[in-house]
């Protein structure tokens, strides 16, 4: 037997565990026959292992907590419970009574669950539902609600907590259950205090029910909170590989869905964007999702990989937290809409889309939480589909592979190619001609050394270890940027060519108008730089602030007074000298020492009795200054009489 026909039974075998014997009919307590007709019209006609866990507890008046693999059907597992235990009520819900809330972690994965249980929400006769995430205006949804009300909420926690607090008209007292999904990624993004104010305003008599992939001890926490009595529902029916190609397959404690084959591939960093782009060359016509550590890295290598020759005419779409939310649903709608093309995208996209017929996951930069890794390869082998992922790892980071291994992650290694093409020249010819292309590059390159300074697993991801150098040639860099990882860490710039003979200041956007308004700009800045005096272009060091005066003492100020006085004295002293030397006239003397002719007529008269009186003061002044002399000379004396006396 072939090692394809194989690998095909091997999946086909997976698929086949994926479901249960368990069809949605013959549950127990019964679902009722317009949940099983919306459930065929779906496709969906047995269950998977969470499904037949968790919907018979719900309907049994039981709270669960639910720790189950990506992609293995957790949103019918609740969508089903609300619907049925709502259709159960004896008396129709009044328009602003709230009896069901679904709480997720994105406004994406909000409204993909609210999509995918329009058709059962459809069932229930006189129950309306409202979706309640970012990126629409407040006062519009508040007005509907208070017009129209709603009986099942689903959404965001910010946006419902906003809400019930601002609005009055809804009632809560009635609610019948409480769904938190993806609840580990809910309090990773720090949304604690929102789902325990929400909590707090709900009635303690309803039944819960949370949904992980991952259960931390954040999520223990919060089940204790919300939870009474729950039912711990743990499935792990997951298959990991015996054998290089994956053909053989077993149960184990793996935590990744079924049908999803794992590999990692380790190159050099100089080397690593050109084998990228060998490998989505290789699997052409596949719908492939290449997950980036920055929003600024997906903005980047969108716009580069198209300029590609490799890569030209194949679709590529960027999807990042930082897109306004048109443009972000868009694009998902369309990549949604793909039967192959490229959504380079950051951890955003990583939980709870459920982006049909995606068959390869590429981890490009290797997740900061290591959580997220099962979560971004989830993305394929979806429900009872089979799958393929990859990570790319440097050298220096192979201790990974182990780490997830221990994780319940096994991986298998792909070799790199050994003919892939060189695109760092390619890259360097496009920013040469868009000065767009250089400065996204750099923007890039700065983001992921400073998001790897973020890793959680440190010790594998040493950010201090990063080779720049070669980093740069990946990133098809001009010129290494100056920052401070660079400057102040003896970081290795081993492996950067830089271009020669190229002056970057001088290299033109090529949408004309930005480069109309750069030069524009440029100008405006050197009129101003002309208009300012020499002395200001010079950067100046920061003065150092004055250290305030202390309030001199008498005896300090008295010194200071003194020391005046004989530095006049000795003044006069010299001048005086000078002029019985013959050395300078009385006219000039008269000048030295402030007594000159002023401006005033009455200044001429007692000319010669002032000289007189003058010359004695000057007398005077040898006088005391001699007197000075000899009073140091006597205590020089003195001192060294005392002196000898004590050697004695």
């Amino acid at each position: 037997m072939s090692s394809s026909s194989s690998s095909s039974l091997a999946a086909a075998a997976a698929r086949k565990r994926a479901l249960t014997e368990q069809r949605f009919s013959e549950l127990s307590p019964a679902l009722s026959p317009e949940v099983v007709k919306a459930l065929k019209g779906g496709g969906f006609r047995r269950c998977t292992p969470v499904q037949a866990a968790a919907i018979p507890l719900l309907l049994s008046h039981k709270d669960v907590a639910v720790d189950a693999a990506t992609g293995s059907g957790k949103t019918l597992a609740f969508v089903v419970p609300v619907v049925e235990i709502l259709r159960r009520r004896t008396s129709p819900p009044k328009p602003h009574e709230v009896l069901g809330i679904i709480i997720s972690p994105t406004r994406e994965l909000s409204s993909q669950i609210y999509n995918v249980a329009q058709p059962f929400f459809a069932t229930l006769k006189g129950v309306s539902s409202m979706l309640l995430v970012g990126g629409f205006d407040i006062k519009a949804e508040l007005k509907k609600l208070e017009e129209e009300g709603a009986n099942i909420l689903v959404g965001t926690p910010g946006k419902l907590l906003d809400v019930m607090e601002r609005l009055d008209t809804l009632n809560y007292k009635n609610l019948e259950i409480l769904i938190l999904d993806e609840a580990d990624r809910l309090l990773d993004l720090g949304f604690q205090k929102q789902i325990t104010s929400i909590i707090s305003k709900l009635p303690k008599l309803r039944r819960t029910g949370l949904f992980s992939a991952t259960q931390t001890e954040a999520v223990k926490e919060l089940a204790k909170a919300g939870l009474r009595n729950p039912v711990r529902v743990e499935v792990k029916t997951e298959v990991k590989p015996t054998s290089k190609d994956g053909a053989q397959q077993e149960l184990g404690p793996s935590k990744t869905p079924l049908g999803l084959r794992l590999e990692y591939m380790i190159c050099e960093a100089s080397n690593k964007s050109s084998q990228l782009v060998d490998f989505l060359v290789q699997n052409t016509g596949k719908k492939i999702m290449v997950y980036f550590a920055t929003c600024a890295c997906v903005d980047y290598w969108a716009i580069v990989l198209p300029l590609l020759d490799l890569l030209k005419g194949s679709p590529i779409i960027p999807y990042h937290g930082k897109m306004k939310q048109d443009p972000r649903e868009k694009a998902l709608a369309s990549f949604s809409a793909l039967s192959s093309g490229i959504l380079v995208c950051t951890d955003v996209a990583a939980r709870g889309l459920d982006i049909p017929h995606v068959d390869l996951i590429v981890q490009y930069d290797p997740p900061q939480d290591p959580n997220v890794f099962i979560h971004r390869a989830g993305r394929t082998a979806r429900y009872d589909q089979e799958g393929d992922a990859i990570v790319f790892l440097l050298p220096k980071e192979d201790t990974y592979v182990e780490f997830l291994k221990r994780r319940g992650v096994p991986l298998t290694e792909r070799e790199c190619s050994t003919n892939a093409v060189d695109i760092v020249p390619q890259i360097r010819s496009a920013a040469l001609e868009d000065r767009n292309v250089m400065e996204k590059g750099l923007t890039a390159f700065v983001s992921f050394v400073r998001a790897y300074k973020e890793h959680h697993c440190s010790y594998i991801f040493s950010w201090k270890d990063l080779e720049i150098g070669r980093l740069g040639m990946e990133y098809g860099l001009l010129q290494i940027p100056s920052m401070p990882e660079v400057k102040h860490h003896s970081l290795s710039l081993e492996g950067f060519t830089p271009v020669k003979d190229v002056d970057v200041t001088k290299i033109k956007y090529k949408d004309k108008a930005r480069e109309k308004q750069r030069q524009k700009t440029l100008k405006r800045k050197a009129e101003e730089l002309a208009q300012r005096p020499e002395i200001e272009r010079r950067r100046k060091a920061p003065e150092k602030p004055e250290k305030p005066k202390r309030k001199k003492t008498g005896k300090q100020r008295q010194a200071v007074q003194t020391k005046e006085d004989m530095d006049e004295l000795a003044n006069e002293y010299r001048l005086l000298k000078k002029l019985k030397r013959g050395v300078i006239d009385e006219d000039e003397y008269e000048k030295l020492t402030g007594f000159g002719e002023s401006d005033d007529e009455d200044s001429s008269d007692g000319g010669d009795s002032d000289l007189d009186e003058r010359k004695e003061r000057g007398n005077k002044v040898l006088k005391k200054v001699k007197q000075k002399g000899k009073a140091k000379g006597s205590r020089r004396f003195e001192g060294r009489s005392k002196q000898k006396s004590r050697r004695r």
